[in-house]
């Protein structure tokens, strides 16, 4: 007599799951604790871009949520009535911009912002400036009012109401304001 198939199925399946449970589980207790890069900030966002030979003005604002860092992150933007407007991901070597027209991949994210916005915005130097401090990725200098970087000029004189600006001043002169949203809220 042959025996039945099913017992022996099952057990191997249940050895199967078994086996990745635990491998799950042990992934996750190696998983390194989260870092302040993960956390979100949050708040209003406008980039106002002057006219400048032969373009109009442009200019734009939403609700954000950004996290990480100048190399891997994301930004989200929202409308006024919160709907999802763009995100946008990145890690080296690569940046993609989620809208309703669908996925777009870049190189760089200037690239993305230079495509997204037609401005090439600093994008990866955005979550430390928010922070109030200059990018690691490249020189500054401090100023009575924060410092210059990349070009732009980071004003922190409001820091502590939860306001940073920065300001292009090669044309098109580009305006850059964030309002933080108080931690915790």
């Amino acid at each position: 007599m042959s025996r039945p198939r099913r017992p022996r199925l099952a057990a191997r399946w249940q050895a199967r799951c078994l086996t990745l449970g635990l491998g799950l589980l042990l992934a996750a207790c190696a998983t390194p604790p989260r870092s302040d890069e993960s956390a979100w900030t949050a708040g209003r966002l406008s980039v106002q871009v002057a006219a400048d030979d032969g373009q109009a003005a442009r200019g734009m604002s939403a609700a954000f949520q950004l996290r990480g860092n100048g190399d891997a992150g994301e930004l989200r933007l929202d409308s006024p009535l919160g709907l999802r407007m763009a995100s946008a991901r990145w890690a080296p070597g690569l940046a993609v911009l989620q809208t309703s027209d669908g996925e777009h991949r870049y190189d760089s994210l200037d690239a993305l912002s230079r495509e997204a916005l037609g401005e090439a915005l600093p994008l990866a130097a955005l979550p430390d400036w928010l922070a109030g401090r200059p990018w690691p990725g490249a020189p500054h200098l401090a100023d009575s009012s924060g410092f210059e970087q990349l070009g732009w000029h980071v004003v922190l004189t409001r820091q502590a109401q939860g306001w940073i600006e920065a300001r292009r001043d090669a044309p098109p002169v580009v305006t850059l304001r964030a309002r933080l949203d108080a931690a915790g809220s």
